[in-house]
């Protein structure tokens, strides 16, 4: 990574000013960046001007010391220039961009980030849906961002362990089982209405209809539940199951919630906080003292009926978590955990435990659009729209595309009409395409006998062009970029760069020619060039599972 090259040669620096008295050691926390403005170089520092402020001197005196020192160290620009009140811009010499090209190409599938996180484990729970019907596409957004997280932590050596919560405990399910219950007396001629707040999708109704050709109506006299729960959660799950595998998405683990209350994790858990004096109770129900932990009021974590609030099975589930021994715990939830959040963290860290070692992400839900308008959605109802259903109409490749096109922070409009559209202006066909595009350039030079040759031989500093450059800076930026994307938990950034650089190299397609049996050196030099952008993409595409096809 050329940026990784420059700050080593710029610690040089400051180790050698430290030595020489120029500016202290407190100065160390300074950056490197790419500039915001074209013209500002291919990179900035601000080292003089937190060593000015350090040491009490001018900062563009110390940036003129900075770079006497940058030019004893290496020769690796064209110039250098102190920029306001004393950033320092370092332009790079071409060659510079033009070395990066070998590395890519021949690592080849390989090239990408270093492991920055060797020997870390990481557990990731996400999806985490209730077994109560299908998913929704709110489900399938979260699906999506947890396994590119995944894909992306483990890309930067992470082992990464993919975790989802089965949920089969708690009112939902007396809920869901009870309106089978309903649906299945309704069938055998029975008239039965649906609980309150009962399931009304279709789904019941056919799962009703299997338990009916099952077992007949044997359970026409039953008050048990406990066979409708089962036969219930069994059919859906196997359902989410389905839909996750057609998203190419499988889980290393099944935390079952009852296993808390069954293990006695749960009364545990409630004994612990008790003897610090944690609990009380009042109205007939158990309090936790979050206020001790800075939340504004203090929580309800057993009911006055007895059943507990879903903030303690979390906050045992997080204990357990933490007693496996992972180096880092990654939540992903939907935004209605937001108020939920606080709670839980508030329970590790009375049970003794670093909230700090979890990061929580929370995504915003998902608008459908056809049309121009909202498609209308209601789980309960079942007039939503499932991920499978969605599947149906776009496809896998647009379905995840699309799903991380948004920081997960924000809210996203999933618009039918551009992600069934088969042309550039849907944004994974563009990127696609380009990929697609690259491939038939090869093709082409093979039937017009211009081969691209030993890579060792390609005269690269031939790729002058602005806009060759532009790419190689932009190749050259791919592992820092995956390393910052996964470390930030933000693959949206991986989605935005696949996006520019196909922009790019379509744009650099459209005006220059590649492939010239008259300029025969030229066009190997570009044929490397569309090896290396080849590479980057295909990569970049397959770490957020979207496929890089060689043809369209």
């Amino acid at each position: 990574m050329i940026r990784k090259r420059l700050k080593e040669i710029l610690d040089r620096c400051f180790a050698a000013g430290v030595e020489e008295g120029i500016w202290p050691a407190e100065a160390a926390a300074y950056t490197i960046e790419k500039p915001k403005h074209d013209g500002q170089g291919d990179f900035s520092t601000n080292l003089a001007l937190v060593a000015a402020g350090r040491a009490r001197k001018n900062p563009r005196e110390l940036a003129g010391r900075l770079i006497e020192m940058f030019n004893r160290e290496c020769d690796l620009t064209d110039k250098i220039e102190i920029a306001g009140p004393g950033f320092v811009n370092f332009f790079l010499k071409n060659e510079v961009w033009q070395g990066v090209l070998p590395d890519i190409c021949r690592r080849g599938r390989n090239y990408g980030p270093e492991a920055v996180g060797a020997g870390k484990k990481v557990l990731v729970e996400f999806v985490s849906a209730n077994p109560t019907g299908p998913l929704s596409i709110g489900h399938g957004r979260q699906a999506v961002l947890g396994d590119a997280i995944c894909r992306l932590l483990s890309a930067v050596g992470f082992e990464v362990s993919r975790e989802y919560y089965y949920n089969d405990a708690g009112r939902q399910m007396r809920v869901l089982a009870a309106s089978l219950r309903a649906r299945y007396l309704e069938l055998s001629g029975v008239p039965c209405e649906l609980p309150e707040d009962g399931y009304q999708g279709e789904y019941i109704y056919d799962i009703a209809r299997d338990l009916l050709s099952e077992v007949g109506d044997s359970l026409r006299d039953s008050d048990d539940l406990v066979p409708f729960q089962k036969k219930a959660e069994q059919a859906i799950f196997k359902d989410i199951n389905g839909t996750l595998e057609r998203l190419g998405i499988k889980f290393d683990n099944y935390y079952n919630e009852h296993t808390l209350y069954d293990d006695g994790h749960i009364d545990d858990v409630v004994a612990r906080l008790r003897a610090q004096g944690l609990v009380y109770e009042e109205d007939g129900a158990v309090w936790f003292k979050t206020t001790q932990f800075g939340l504004e009021k203090d929580r309800v974590i057993i009911k006055s009926s007895g059943e507990p609030t879903y903030r303690l099975p979390d906050i045992a589930y997080h204990r357990e978590k933490f007693r496996r021994g992972y180096d880092w715990l990654v939540d992903i939830f939907g935004a209605d955990h937001i108020a939920t959040v606080p709670d839980v963290m508030a329970g590790i860290k009375a049970l003794g435990y670093d909230p700090d070692m979890v990061t929580v992400v929370l995504h915003q839900f998902v608008t459908l659009m056809r049309d121009g308008k909202q498609v209308k959605m209601s789980t309960r109802k079942a007039t939503f729209v499932t991920v499978d259903e969605l599947l149906d109409e776009v496809g896998v490749d647009v379905a995840r595309f699309f799903f991380l096109m948004r920081k997960a922070d924000s809210q996203l409009e999933f618009d039918l009409d551009l992600a069934t559209r088969q042309s550039q202006e849907n944004p994974v066909y563009y990127v696609q395409y380009a990929h697609a595009r690259l491939a038939s350039i090869m093709k082409q030079a093979v039937e017009k006998k211009v081969a691209a040759g030993e890579l060792s031989a390609a005269r690269l500093e031939l790729l002058v062009q602005p806009e060759e450059l532009e790419l190689l800076r932009m190749m050259a930026a791919y592992p820092g970029l995956i390393q910052k994307a996964a470390v930030d938990l933000a693959p949206h950034r991986l989605v935005f760069y696949l996006q520019e650089l196909a922009a790019a190299f379509h744009s650099y397609y459209n005006k220059h020619r590649i492939v010239s049996a008259e300029e025969v050196e030229l066009s190997r030099a570009r044929l490397w060039l569309a090896q290396g952008l080849r590479v980057v993409l295909h990569n970049g595409l397959t770490l957020i599972g979207v496929q890089a096809p060689e043809a369209m």
